[in-house]
């Protein structure tokens, strides 16, 4: 069992109808700041950034009907889909939690660019938790860049 934290928090993704018609809320009753608006990997989904007195909050929007946000909506209507960490060196620390019988759904280590792994909820009580090291998985800078300049 680890006593350092696996890392922080980049994001809360919260899956969306539609990001036109959440806006109003996170905006004008949070009172959030949008940052910018995407297309995501793939062209499957949309997604909003937002700044929330520095929590990021990334609302999915599907385009693709058969993509994993329209299932996701499909399945469990809109809320949370996954909690995304910043986690330094990703791949060490997925095969750690695999030898620890915790359950990894995806793992992505193609380049430099896009190393994440996800932490099923069957694993996580009942929570997909995204584990990255750097954009476009994560939204913001990894804090161990910040933390050395």
């Amino acid at each position: 069992m680890t006593t350092t934290p696996i890392g922080r928090l980049d994001h809360i993704a919260i899956a969306v109808r539609s990001i036109d018609q959440a806006r109003p809320f996170f905006e004008g009753a949070l009172g959030a700041r949008l940052r910018y608006i995407a297309t995501g990997r793939g062209g499957g989904f949309r997604y909003a950034v937002f700044d929330l007195a520095d929590l990021t909050i990334e609302l999915l929007e599907p385009i693709d009907p058969a993509g994993f946000v329209a299932t996701f909506l499909e399945k469990r209507g809109e809320g949370v889909h996954h909690i995304t960490l910043q986690v330094p060196e990703t791949q060490e620390k997925v095969a750690v939690l695999e030898g620890q019988g915790i359950r990894i759904v995806d793992k992505h280590y193609e380049n430099s660019r896009l190393v994440e792994a996800f932490i099923s909820p069957k694993s996580a009580c009942g929570v997909l938790f995204q584990l990255a090291e750097a954009p476009p998985a994560l939204n913001n800078e990894p804090y161990w860049q910040r933390e050395n300049t």
